[in-house]
């Protein structure tokens, strides 16, 4: 199972857009407090539009109780990470695998990184820009995980329409 980790989200249209991919995609979200935002706040639900009840997530007082309930490997994104999101394999859909991302002005704390060195990664990008939006660095993640699983569960036609809708 892939899931998606928000380490102390601070900005609710990042963790409503986030949400909404993770409809798109099957992906479990769990945030772990404090959240600088309600949920049920009107951001959230403008972000995300109307797929948020959607959404399966959990909430976890903090990172150590985030850790006892999830067992399975753990990927972290950081700007300070070695290696690029794209070499690890993550092909095997029976592992639980989990995507923590850091909270927006300060990412995930140095004193969980240096606990997993091995896990650290850096999606690749210029020196003029320090990180990229959590949101987008998300999408990112999780569509590269899907490529190497062959996109299970998910639609290679268009549902609403129907596949033949450039044709008429």
């Amino acid at each position: 199972m892939i899931n998606v980790v928000l380490y102390e989200p601070e900005i609710p249209q990042n963790t409503g857009n986030i949400m909404r991919t993770c409809v798109a995609t099957n992906t479990h979200l769990h945030l772990i407090k404090p959240l600088g935002f309600r949920l049920d706040d009107h951001s959230i639900k403008r972000s995300g539009v109307n797929y948020i009840s959607n959404c399966h997530y959990t909430i976890y007082e903090n990172y150590e109780d985030f850790k006892k309930q999830n067992p399975g490997t753990y990927y972290y994104l950081t700007r300070y990470g070695r290696k690029p999101h794209t070499s690890f394999d993550y092909s095997n859909s029976n592992e639980n695998i989990y995507f923590i991302f850091g909270k927006e002005s300060t990412g995930i704390p140095k004193e969980i990184l240096k606990d997993d060195l091995e896990h650290c990664m850096r999606i690749p990008m210029t020196d003029k820009v320090r990180a990229l939006n959590v949101s987008n660095s998300v999408a990112i993640m999780l569509y590269e995980v899907l490529r190497q699983q062959n996109y299970p569960g998910l639609l290679f036609e268009e549902p609403f329409k129907g596949a033949d809708y450039l044709e008429k």
